[in-house]
């Protein structure tokens, strides 16, 4: 690939240490509200699979990742103490089954005091001796992994954090674009793969090779689905064979750079003219709702006119009458959009803290009847969300509608037309600015074409 993703990115490197006096300064009010000294950030340990000796896919604790990009560095440490060079316990164990860490190098190494160990039990040593002073941020399955620290994710200091991340520094904006760049290159290999008329399987594999990421290293599994699997929101199954047609290709697919995730989705029609009408007609819908992100608008009444513009596009499409008000409060454009419009996104696909009010916890509850909304925060500068509106057959919720008001509002003719082609969902990452926006899907899609 002629893109640099590696710890050695000159761009990146050039604004980590702005992004590290952030983060530091995060940790700096945390450690102030819960009256400790030093926090000792955890990168996690492999999972070991239920009677067996294999181990998942390792997934390393976030709050790590924020501090260094080091997303395979299990049983390692980082220790802050405010004004002090931040400690890394890097953890390299002589073993010969495994391929261990190699030497610490990139352009985050001089921003740390790396202490390489090669045993668990030397970790000890290069904590803090009064462990009274410290928190521990992260998932101890084993509480000697803390090494005596019991204040282990303290209430106060971790809303703060979660508060925090959901705006980003310029180096994790740029990570993200890098994000987006990558995973534009698997959504043209795998439209094409589409095109050849290739199984779900080999798309899929298809998109893995343009991304250069194993299944492991993707930001979540891919939603790879033809025709009528469409209209299961998180398909995953992967059909190794053809089958008998190919109406049609909703592909949900992300990329990583040092952790840091892009969430694609598009959607493709083979030759019928009318579904393609259709995409056309979402894919206006979504640009609509994105020119409508900017600082200050609330992503709850962001969701709510989705759906009364979906209202008009079902109305547009015979698949429904009445009017947007109407469509909406007798569940009709729930039943067609299930879920909720998108969510924070950096460091998690579904970054923490979408849900909360202020630093202190408080919680924002979605919009009644709209439980699946992961994001109900007012807008602020450099966060970064999705947007991904959809129409999709699903016959367990149209069915609800049975027996309800809804039901005559419903074109149940249409929906059998519709149904062989499952679905239809949109999605882009999205920058908030003030009056403006910056779109790092269209922006990635326009450069590579």
């Amino acid at each position: 690939m002629d893109r640099d993703y590696t710890d050695k990115n000159p761009a990146l490197g050039a604004l980590y240490a702005s992004h590290l006096d952030d983060v530091a300064a995060r940790h700096d009010r945390a450690l102030e509200q819960a009256g400790a000294s030093h926090a000792v950030i955890y990168s996690g340990g492999p999972k070991v699979a239920f009677l067996d000796d294999y181990h998942h896919p390792f997934k390393a604790n976030p709050h790590f990742v924020s501090w260094a990009p080091l997303t395979n560095l299990p049983y390692s440490y980082i220790v802050y103490t405010p004004g002090e060079t931040p400690v890394l316990i890097y953890f390299q164990p002589q073993d010969y089954w495994h391929v261990v860490p190699g030497a610490p190098d990139g352009y985050w190494t001089r921003h740390f005091d790396v202490r390489v160990v090669h045993s668990i039990e030397d970790v000890a040593a290069h904590l803090p001796e009064n462990r009274e002073n410290c928190i521990a941020i992260g998932e101890f399955d084993d509480e000697e992994l803390a090494f005596g620290i019991e204040r282990v994710n303290p209430t106060t200091a971790i809303n703060m954090l979660h508060y925090a991340r959901g705006v980003k520094t310029e180096y994790e904006l740029a990570a993200l674009r890098l994000a987006s760049q990558r995973a534009v290159s698997g959504h043209h290999a795998a439209e094409v793969a589409f095109r050849q008329e290739l199984p779900e399987f080999e798309i899929h594999r298809a998109y893995c090779k343009a991304v250069s990421h194993t299944d492991p290293e993707l930001p979540y599994s891919n939603i790879v689905a033809l025709n009528a699997h469409g209209a299961v929101l998180h398909y995953t199954d992967l059909d190794r064979s053809k089958p008998d047609s190919f109406s049609s290709f909703l592909i949900d697919a992300g990329a990583q750079v040092h952790g840091y995730a892009s969430d694609i989705t598009r959607t493709y029609s083979d030759g019928d003219t009318r579904f393609q009408d259709l995409i056309d007609r979402m894919d206006a819908m979504q640009r609509e709702i994105v020119s409508k992100v900017e600082v200050g608008v609330d992503y709850r009444d962001l969701h709510i006119g989705t759906h009364k513009m979906l209202a008009e596009v079902l109305v547009d499409a015979e698949l429904a009458t009445g009017d947007p008000d109407m469509l909406l409060e007798t569940g009709v454009t729930s039943a067609f959009f299930p879920h909720g419009l998108g969510h924070l996104l950096g460091i998690q696909v579904h970054d923490v803290g979408g849900f909360m009010e202020n630093e202190s916890g408080t919680t924002i509850d979605p919009p009644s009847g709209h439980p699946f909304l992961r994001l109900t925060r007012v807008l602020e500068e450099n966060m970064v969300l999705t947007i991904e509106p959809g129409l999709y057959v699903i016959d367990m919720l149209l069915e609800n509608l049975r027996g309800t008001p809804a039901e005559k509002l419903v074109n149940w003719d249409t929906i059998e037309w519709l149904r062989p082609f499952g679905g239809i969902r949109i999605e882009d990452d999205v920058r908030v600015l003030v009056s403006d926006r910056e779109n790092l899907t269209r922006d990635a899609f326009a450069a590579a074409s």
